[in-house]
């Protein structure tokens, strides 16, 4: 069966259409947050087969097979790659009108030209297909993404990480321009004392600074920073529920430090305070280098604690949270403000109940120094699909300056997953075209053409600002 995939797909009147081919399409693509190992791109990896490149680590399929009935032995378990796949082929034509089977088809299509439906009938002769081209140079790791035009892209990085492959690659023109960027969130996750005591030893070790003090613990992780600015990196990235505030000093931050450095449990409230107190700390540092910061604001994580236990995090578990964002993300960003030490700032939010606040708390910080310096970012991981795409723009639109916005990214662990900047693409020049076509923007092909291709490039080129 063909696909539903033609050269307009989503573009839904002739303005989207001219938008669209003459000015987003062809685009290089700036993906400024992922999940990619930098090692596979140093290596320019060749994966043997497209589970490798497609199944692993996807929480996407997994929890999609998982609501399809499949046995876990199938999805993460110790089946064959072969065995696993066709598997996924018996689900994916039955994720309709879930996200995965616009991103399927599109991933199938844009890189192995397949223009089927997915489907167990189908599956094994796609399998050995797509083998044989997986060993082929043009589909090696560095081969996907210039095959898609990706230009650039940043990596999600520990601060005790070496950074020994993003170094690798910056000596080698061939690889894709790979950016390292600083994700510190288990310097202060104090709520596990005994854990968070082994990452310290790993932070001195990485640093060369011994942690005796809350002072060297900022000291250490200014090192760091250092250290990856010197490789390339202009981000940082926080993944976090959501970002607390206090207005007084509740506690003393240093004691706080000593109590954990003794594997004393601090109170829900202590942990609290010292994530604000470092988080505010962090934000400095990030200003003094004319970072952007990142903050992914809203998730609930590690949800089903049997599989939780069988399987360890990050494997598919985690959901849309309903966290209190506004006072605290307020108080945050004012903290940074009123000493004129707030960075470039992209704060994303899970839950769309929220989108206004994020967008209309974006606004209240921009002061004219760099344009869209505070941005609400793009839709994120439950949300970056059709509906949740055109929400967030449509929030962007009424809140504040779509012409400002940096745009999409994949937030994806994959390297067959970059049509989702097409697909973001697609559905920002049909929102355009449809508005034109309504007569609720001006018919000028030029204006809206730029327009389009900063959003989709051109502002992410300047915002950023990559060496």
């Amino acid at each position: 069966m063909k696909t539903f995939l033609t050269e307009d797909f989503l573009l839904q009147n002739d303005f989207a259409k001219i938008m669209y081919h003459n000015y987003a399409k062809s685009l290089p693509i700036i993906d400024y947050h992922n999940h990619l190992s930098p090692q596979e791109i140093a290596e320019n990896k060749q994966f043997e087969n497209i589970t490798q490149a497609w199944l692993y680590g996807d929480h996407y399929k997994w929890r999609a097979m998982r609501a399809f009935g499949i046995n876990e032995k199938y999805i993460s378990g110790n089946a064959s790659d072969k065995e696993k796949f066709l598997k996924w082929a018996e689900v994916a034509p039955f994720t309709i009108r879930n996200p995965l089977f616009h991103w399927t088809h599109l991933e199938l299509k844009g890189y192995f030209g397949i223009d089927e439906i997915l489907n167990s009938e189908n599956a094994e002769a796609i399998y050995e297909k797509t083998a044989k081209m997986l060993q082929q140079k043009s589909h090696s790791a560095n081969g996907l993404l210039k095959m898609r035009n990706v230009e650039s892209l940043c990596t999600t990085d520990d601060p005790i990480d070496s950074l020994e492959y993003h170094i690798e690659i910056q000596k080698d023109a061939t690889k894709v321009k790979t950016f390292p960027t600083f994700r510190p969130d288990k310097s202060f996750a104090v709520e596990d004392a005994k854990s968070y005591n082994v990452y310290l030893s790993k932070l001195e070790k990485a640093s060369g600074i011994s942690i005796n003090s809350y002072h060297d613990l900022l000291n250490a992780l200014e090192n760091r920073i250092d250290f990856f600015d010197e490789n390339g990196c202009r981000l940082s990235d926080h993944g976090l529920e959501q970002l607390y505030y206090f207005e007084t000093e509740k506690h003393d931050v240093s004691l706080l430090f000593e109590k954990v450095k003794s594997n004393t449990v601090l109170t829900a409230d202590e942990v609290a305070f010292f994530k604000s107190k470092t988080m505010i700390a962090l934000g400095k540092l990030y200003h003094k280098k004319g970072w952007t910061q990142q903050l992914h604001l809203g998730a609930i994580r590690n949800n089903n604690k049997r599989l939780l236990d069988q399987l360890g995090p990050d494997t598919g578990f985690d959901s849309i949270g309903d966290f209190s964002q506004a006072k605290a993300l307020s108080g945050f960003l004012n903290t940074l403000e009123s000493t004129n030490q707030l960075t470039k700032t992209i704060i994303y939010n899970l839950n769309p109940s929220y989108n206004e606040v994020f967008a209309t708390m974006a606004g209240n910080f921009n002061d004219g120094t760099i344009k869209g310096k505070v941005q609400f970012g793009a839709a994120w991981w439950f949300l970056d699909q059709k509906d949740g795409m055109e929400k967030q723009i449509e929030t962007v639109s009424s809140q504040g300056l779509l012409s400002c916005f940096v745009g999409m990214l994949t937030d994806s662990r994959s390297f067959l997953s970059f049509p989702r900047h097409e697909y973001f693409r697609r559905i920002l020049c049909n929102i355009i075209g449809t508005d034109v076509e309504n007569g609720e923007l001006p018919n000028d092909e030029a204006f809206l053409g730029k327009i389009v291709s900063d959003i989709c490039y051109y502002n992410a080129k300047n915002y950023f600002n990559f060496k």
